[in-house]
C-alpha cells in the first residue's frame, strides 16, 4: 500500500567502480612484488690436464677414545691411559713429522676429560691440524 502516490524508490543500484579499483590495486600489488627469476647457464669449458698428482695425499692420524676413556693410535691400543704413554705412543706413529693431520674418534659416552687430553698432548706436540669425527643423527639431521 502506497502512501504516497506518484513518489517511487529509484530502483537499487550497485556502483561496481570501487570494486574494480580495488581489483586493479590488488593486480597492481601482486605485478610490482612477483619476482620473476631467469636462471642463467654459464656454457664453460674447462681446460684439461694429463698427467701424475704433484704429491700423494697426506697421511691422517686417527686417534680413538672409548667409552671407557682407553686410547687407540691408529689400530693399536695405548696401553695405559697416562698422557705421558699416549704423547709416546703419539711420537712413534708420527716418526718426526708435525704437519700430520689429526682426526679425534670419541665415542658419545667417553669421559671428557679423555678427550681434552688427547687434545692438551697433541698441542703440546705441536700439532695443529686437529678435527673431531662426529656422524649425522639418525633421520637425516634436519
Amino acid at each position: 500500500m502506497n502512501f504516497r502516490p506518484g513518489r517511487e524508490e529509484p530502483p537499487a543500484d550497485v556502483n561496481l567502480t570501487p570494486l574494480i579499483d580495488v581489483v586493479f590495486l590488488l593486480l597492481i600489488f601482486f605485478m610490482v612484488s612477483t619476482t620473476f627469476d631467469r636462471a642463467t647457464q654459464l656454457q664453460l669449458q674447462l681446460p684439461e690436464a694429463s698427467g701424475e698428482p704433484a704429491e700423494a695425499p697426506p697421511r691422517v692420524l686417527e686417534i680413538s677414545v672409548t667409552r671407557e676413556g682407553a686410547y687407540f693410535v691408529g689400530k693399536e691400543q695405548v696401553l695405559n691411559a697416562r698422557p705421558e704413554t699416549l704423547r709416546r705412543a703419539i711420537e712413534q706413529v708420527l716418526d718426526g713429522k708435525r704437519d700430520v693431520p689429526v682426526v679425534v674418534r670419541a665415542d658419545a659416552q667417553a669421559p671428557w676429560q679423555a678427550v681434552v687430553t688427547v687434545m692438551d698432548v697433541l698441542g703440546g706436540l705441536g700439532l695443529q691440524r686437529l678435527s673431531l669425527a662426529t656422524v649425522q643423527p639418525a633421520g637425516g639431521g634436519d
